[in-house]
């Protein structure tokens, strides 16, 4: 996603446990989201709206779509807003992700900018099993065989099809928006159910379903070197520093003391090696992710925390080696995030994503979107790669968490099976449909699976250099970028058309 993403709905906000760049959970932005075991779809600490300022609203919703025997039904939430709605237009539905939708974006967005000048309603669709969306009694493995994105498209289908008829929006054209995830979503809602969405926004959208994303941490690097060529090897030399000092425990105390962690550091398995060595990394991940962005309206913190941050602490040699300067950095992050330590407890994290309750890491996604990856989209970002800084959490590591946490019918083969099924169902970037924009932002690792050059004109890519995850949705400030000015007003320009047609 994404997670780990996109918010409306998405990342609700949803209170998101923050492992402190790994995020345990992460949010949704019902378009842009993202979930910490390995997937950051989106990441970032939300809180949500005041339910006084957006009201819930709640659609009967079939459990299972593929199963005409079964009738059983269940609530999921949802949100409008006809502010700016003119008799006859187009109706635009927010896809939520990854994570509880947030009602903040029923009232910030380009998206609503868009609504005011076309005289648009506007509607948010929740995803089942995220935020309050509960098809079920709880989280059993056997209970998520309910979520997929498929699932997720019927609902999506069934919702605009009652929707249009009870408030008369039958013949009105309907737009699908997400980022993320949910960026997918409004691409394959257009390719699955042409007769129901006129078209769609599809931002930062990974459309190709991968086992091992390497490709992840290599953007990384290159996003880094937009600062300086030194950045990410200074990262580089800190990461490999730290993994060498780990091979002797009597640097243990010490280590425990420079990122402070929250209890000993116990490095009993190559699982408690990776998992630390990846929370750590996760910091710059997750920066370069969302560098620049404007997610202060959805309860965001740490914004102010850009590769420029980062990179200017590695160069600073008074600040000691290369690998003190990574330690000072999670420290920055610990306070940015108000958190008195870091938990670098594998065991302890597989704990928190087996609990099959609606509470812990359910609340913000965590275990439901380590599920969708170990049974739809793997998005594994490993450093299988020379050309990137990081060390130490290889492909075996992520497939290993699939089997830790759901069981060992859940392991290698099968997500390598289920990931191929997904790519044969949605086409991966061989997409046939029409009506589809694809925005990326160069900075974003995730572009790397997106749409970023034209597949034909009816299907156009809307690349933005400088930018990173789902850039284009949040709201316009004075600071943005000319060529994501220029993004946004062209995105408008191509849905004006659009809907003409």
């Amino acid at each position: 996603m994404a997670q780990r993403e996109v918010h409306q709905s998405g990342w609700d906000s949803k209170r998101c446990v923050i492992l402190l760049g790994v995020i345990l959970d992460c949010i949704a932005l019902s378009s842009c989201l993202t979930v910490r075991q390995s997937v950051r779809l989106r990441v970032g600490l939300l809180s949500e709206m005041n339910a006084s300022d957006t009201d819930e609203l709640w659609f009967p919703q079939r459990l299972d779509h593929f199963n005409g025997a079964d009738g059983r039904v269940w609530k999921q939430r949802y949100f409008i807003n006809d502010t700016f709605y003119r008799s006859g237009g187009p109706v635009f539905l927010m896809i939520g992700g990854e994570g509880p939708a947030n009602p903040a974006w029923m009232q910030y967005g380009t998206w609503l900018t868009y609504a005011r000048m076309l005289g648009a309603f506007c509607v948010m669709l929740e995803h089942r099993f995220y935020g309050r969306s509960h098809p079920t009694e709880d989280l059993s493995t056997d209970n998520l065989r309910y979520l997929s994105s498929k699932q997720a498209l019927a609902d999506l289908a069934h919702f605009r099809t009652v929707l249009a008829d009870q408030m008369g929006f039958a013949g009105n054209k309907w737009v699908a928006f997400g980022g993320s995830y949910p960026g997918s979503l409004a691409a394959w809602f257009r390719l699955k159910y042409p007769h129901l969405v006129h078209a769609a926004v599809a931002t930062s959208a990974p459309v190709h379903a991968v086992v091992n994303f390497p490709e992840y941490l290599e953007v990384v690097r290159q996003s880094l070197t937009t600062h300086s060529p030194e950045c990410p090897q200074l990262v580089k030399k800190a990461s490999d520093t730290l993994f060498e000092k780990l091979k002797d425990p009597k640097t243990y105390d010490q280590i425990a003391k420079d990122f402070s962690l929250c209890e000993k550091l116990q490095i009993q398995t190559h699982m408690d090696l990776a998992y630390f060595l990846e929370t750590l990394a996760g910091n710059f991940m997750d920066v370069v992710q969302y560098n620049k962005d404007n997610r202060q309206f959805e309860g965001a913190i740490g914004t102010n925390i850009t590769i420029k941050v980062l990179c200017d602490i590695m160069s600073d040699p008074s600040r000691g080696e290369p690998y003190d300067r990574y330690a000072t950095i999670v420290n920055l992050m610990l306070k940015t995030f108000f958190l008195k330590c870091l938990n670098v407890n594998y065991s302890s994290y597989i704990k928190e994503m087996s609990d099959t309750a609606w509470k812990g890491p359910a609340l913000g996604g965590g275990r439901q979107w380590v599920y969708q990856t170990c049974t739809e989209f793997g998005f594994y970002q490993s450093t299988d790669s020379p050309n990137q800084p990081f060390v130490g959490f290889p492909l075996p590591y992520h497939l290993q968490q699939c089997s830790d946490i759901f069981g060992a019918s859940f392991n290698a083969s099968s997500v390598a099976d289920a990931v191929q099924q997904t790519n044969e169902y949605y086409g991966s970037y061989d997409i046939r449909s029409s009506r589809i924009v694809f925005p990326n932002g160069s900075i974003d690792p995730w572009h790397a699976l997106g749409i970023t050059k034209d597949i034909s004109d009816d299907l156009p890519a809307v690349f933005i250099n400088g930018t990173a995850h789902c850039a284009n949705m949040y709201p316009a400030r004075e600071e943005d970028l000319p060529q994501l000015v220029f993004a946004r007003d062209h995105i408008f320009s191509l849905l004006q058309k659009w809907l003409k047609q």
